[in-house]
């Protein structure tokens, strides 16, 4: 690996780690020549996914189009790359394992609104509304109250769990008394 600072061929490896739930490798290097370090990562150079458009054509899988996708719904907003890369990760290794390489477009936009949804709402909102073509003020409004009413279940679900552990630690004090 080439020194970015002296452009020194010969380098050391320092600390590697497995990044990206193992699916890449993070490796701290430092320069034989003029001692600096510098970060490289390293991961599965190309996968062969493809995408099946609606009118049924098959695309080569691109991940910069994802990404920017992604990256375009977080417009000036908070964004943390590295779980967006995260999620990348994840998209590739279902459509690999689930799918055979091979998805739908419908079914990729889909899996990306599921992650983008617990980690942004707004994102989601906008990625949704470019995904699935909203036409109206409508179709926004319909998403929003959609998303409400997922939380709502999802908080009532909660205190139902937390509710239940109560209620049997409850009845186990009352027994040990």
């Amino acid at each position: 690996m080439r020194c970015p600072f002296c452009g020194n061929e010969n380098t050391k490896v320092v600390d590697s780690r497995a990044y990206f739930e193992g699916n890449s490798i993070k490796r701290r290097r430092e320069c034989e020549k003029c001692g600096k370090r510098f970060t490289t990562h390293e991961k599965v150079a190309e996968l062969s996914l493809k995408v099946i458009k609606k009118s049924g054509e098959k695309q080569v899988y691109s991940r910069e189009k994802v990404y920017n996708g992604i990256i375009r719904a977080f417009e000036k907003r908070y964004c943390n790359t590295e779980k967006i890369e995260e999620i990348i990760d994840r998209i590739e290794r279902e459509i690999l394992t689930e799918y055979s390489g091979e998805i739908k477009s419908s079914i990729l936009g889909d899996k990306i609104l599921s992650y983008l949804i617990d980690l942004d709402e707004i994102a989601y909102v906008r990625f949704a509304s470019v995904y699935k073509k909203f036409d109206s003020l409508d179709s926004f409004i319909f998403e929003i109250e959609k998303i409400r009413n997922d939380k709502k279940i999802k908080n009532i679900k909660s205190w139902e769990s937390k509710w239940k552990d109560w209620f049997f630690c409850g009845i186990l004090f009352l027994d040990w008394l």
